[in-house]
């Protein structure tokens, strides 16, 4: 209980109980730690057999008769979900197992760091680096000089650095030309990429993914995108070349963004939010919807004369 503790900030009783796993409240035993954010959850987990419960401190004064006196289980955090999803981090790394499986292409020059797991019939192409603590999934190709920093998860299926989908067109024959792909993909620290991701490299610069940022599955990220730290981007978004996601910016599922657009700091983009090229969208806590994406009480607005038509 006390490396629970550790882990989640706070001191613990002088209780030691051996914790293997996260889990509900109703299939928790000795060896589970459970979480609570509100009252009635507290009240159920404090019947259940779990081994530690992580309670959130708003509820330290909360009625729940007959267990008036304190618990030696219960650790209270500032956030229980959040201390309960670092928990469930850290026992999760613990399990993992490390090393290149045996059906992965490593190619030449690859450096991979302490501690990474290399999943089956992964392929990394010649140059990719590879930080410590990363999890590469079953079928990943990661692409020639593409660099990922360290613990980052990448989830069956993606594809990194792949060449990016930028043509010039002749004036004269209608043509088309395949616009250089020779730049790269940076991914920094505790970046997790979901299954059957796309992200493409450079044209001359590099495309980089921010710190901390979660990409859900079947995402697409164009070449030369700039996305910030702490992004949250759903399921089936694409991003088009040359667009900024800026730091803490959430984009919902099926949200489109042209060429060259702006997503700024903080800003929502609504689930299906469609972003024109080049238009700059700007507001921390501004949420936009529709297509084209506006600010949401303009966007209810027009709905509601639609309907009144």
């Amino acid at each position: 209980m006390s490396k629970i503790a550790d882990w989640v900030g706070v001191s613990a009783p002088l209780l030691e109980v051996e914790i293997t796993a996260v889990s509900s409240i109703e299939d928790a035993d000795e060896s589970s730690v459970v979480f609570a954010v509100e009252a009635d959850a507290l009240g159920r987990a404090l019947q259940s057999k779990a081994g530690v419960i992580l309670a959130s401190r708003k509820l330290e004064s909360a009625e729940l008769p007959p267990y008036r006196s304190p618990d030696p289980r219960v650790l209270w955090v500032a956030d229980a979900k959040y201390a309960f999803a670092q928990v469930a981090r850290r026992l999760s790394v613990n399990g993992v197992q490390t090393g290149v499986h045996a059906s992965a292409v490593v190619g030449q020059g690859v450096a991979i760091g302490v501690g990474t797991a290399v999943g089956p019939g992964a392929v990394l192409g010649d140059g990719a680096v590879i930080g410590s603590e990363c999890e590469i999934g079953a079928r990943v190709t990661i692409y020639a000089g593409t660099v990922l920093g360290d613990r980052v998860v990448v989830q069956a299926g993606a594809v990194l650095g792949s060449t990016g989908f930028g043509y010039v067109r002749s004036a004269e024959t209608g043509e088309y030309l395949i616009f250089p792909q020779q730049g790269r993909l940076v991914v920094e620290d505790d970046v997790e990429i979901g299954a059957n991701t796309t992200i493409d490299r450079g044209a001359l610069g590099e495309t980089r993914i921010g710190r901390g940022t979660k990409i859900d599955n079947l995402v697409h990220i164009g070449h030369n995108c700039v996305i910030g730290k702490n992004v949250i981007i759903a399921a089936q978004t694409g991003i088009s070349g040359s667009s900024v996601v800026e730091d803490g910016a959430i984009l919902g599922g099926q949200v489109g963004i042209g060429e060259h657009a702006t997503v700024g700091a903080g800003v929502i983009l609504g689930g299906g939010a469609g972003v024109l090229s080049g238009k700059k969208m700007r507001g921390p806590g501004e949420v936009f919807w529709g297509r084209p994406a506006r600010p949401l009480k303009e966007y209810l607005r027009d709905l509601a004369r639609l309907k009144r038509r």
